[in-house]
């Protein structure tokens, strides 16, 4: 049909047949953000150190560290929802750590651990997201990293297999990330998985894998590599930073590499489905009252710095972090749900307000409230909205 001008039918034909192909290779590359609860952190174990009890310890010891170092390390209305939050759920996703935190083994001791690691997630409290870290796919450790992964899928039930999640450390190039997606396929076949089911995580520790060295930004060519098997980016905080060449005391979430190198990962993942999540830091709240207390103040302000910058995911190492993350990320919510809110509703009923918001503006709007219900830190009640109606905004 043509339009009201002089325009014949012909021409829209034209325009639609000439982009057809790129609206097609958009949605490939662009499918949107990923659907569901996205954790708030990241806890990394070493896999000698993980049993069946892991979860249970670390309840335990972020709450014996709140009672052992009084002030609390968080304003006093958020007590009771910390509490409950360390109480139910202390931990929201686990690595069990067979790269760095676990280090280089001779095979036997290590295919020990990994039918231990099994057998705890058998039988132990796990998360409602969990996975391994696996050692590099360079020549020195490939071997030992593809053993390991086989090995404890065909230690886990079929149940629990299909929920692994792979974190890939040390990528540099893309030809990586595509062998993974490789052993993830036969795999799957091995395994009778559905095709597709096994994902992964790459972390970006090493400056060929935030630019190449043909000037590429290579966090968009490591999700293509990934064949849609890419479920996150993670920075890696201290490997990249040393390979940057930056002293040891300055190394930190907060430092401008960093900040590049997460920027690119971010502008790169956006829109691709996958996430972006922040790294770690190594000041842990140990020791005396005064230490702990530096190290709780030091990580609220990284895990505040990193959400108000769109990286509402991060890595933590130690029991005692539990407190300040699960406190800042909810005083974070909470601090702006009162101004979301409003925003959402005056948007919904085309009110005129001093803010002028857009359809984008209003989907942010709905996606902060709703990480906000996904984390604890808000109630449906005090959002005004319920979950469905926000997941559908």
């Amino acid at each position: 049909m043509a339009g009201p001008g002089r325009l014949a039918a012909e021409v829209y034909a034209e325009l639609d047949d000439r982009l057809a192909p790129v609206d097609a290779e958009l949605r490939r590359r662009y499918p949107g953000d990923a659907a569901g609860r996205q954790p708030v952190h990241t806890v990394y174990v070493p896999a000698d150190r993980y049993d069946a009890d892991l979860v249970d310890r670390w309840r335990a010891a972020a709450l014996a560290a709140l009672r052992a170092n009084p002030p609390l390390p968080y304003p006093a209305e958020l007590h009771d929802r910390v509490l409950a939050k360390l109480r139910a759920e202390p931990v929201e996703d686990l690595r069990i750590d067979f790269e760095d935190g676990y280090g280089r083994r001779g095979d036997a001791e290590e295919d020990t651990a990994v039918r231990a690691a099994a057998r705890a997630l058998r039988t132990g409290e796990r998360p409602p997201f969990w996975g391994l870290r696996i050692k590099s796919l360079e020549p020195a450790t490939r071997h030992r990293a593809v053993r390991t992964l086989d090995l404890l899928l065909a230690e886990l039930p079929a149940d629990l297999r299909a929920d692994v999640l792979v974190t890939l450390p040390k990528v540099s190039v893309p030809e990586q990330v595509a062998a993974m997606a490789v052993l993830c396929d036969r795999l799957e076949r091995s395994y009778a998985l559905p095709a597709g089911r096994l994902r992964f995580e790459v972390q970006v520790e090493t400056p060929p894998a935030v630019f190449g060295g043909d000037g590429t930004a290579t966090p968009a060519r490591l999700i293509a590599a990934a064949g849609g098997r890419c479920a996150g980016l993670h920075y890696g905080t201290y490997d990249y930073s040393a390979a940057c060449g930056i002293a040891a005391g300055q190394q930190s979430l907060a430092h401008p590499v960093a900040d590049f190198a997460k920027a690119v990962m971010q502008v790169t993942a956006a829109g691709t489905g996958v996430r972006v999540c922040d790294g770690s830091t190594n000041l842990l709240p140990v020791g005396e009252p005064a230490a702990v207390h530096a190290a709780w103040a030091q990580h609220a302000s990284l895990v505040r710095r990193s959400l108000e910058r769109g990286f509402y995911q991060g890595w933590d190492l130690h029991p005692a972090q539990l407190p300040t993350r699960f406190a800042a990320t909810y005083a974070f919510f909470r601090d702006g749900s009162r101004a979301a809110t409003d925003r959402l509703r005056a948007y919904l009923d085309r009110r005129e307000t001093g803010v002028l918001d857009e359809p984008a503006t209003a989907r942010a709007l709905a996606g902060f409230l709703l990480r906000g219900l996904d984390c604890g830190a808000l109630d449906e009640s005090e959002t005004g909205f319920s979950r469905a109606d926000l997941a559908a905004l």
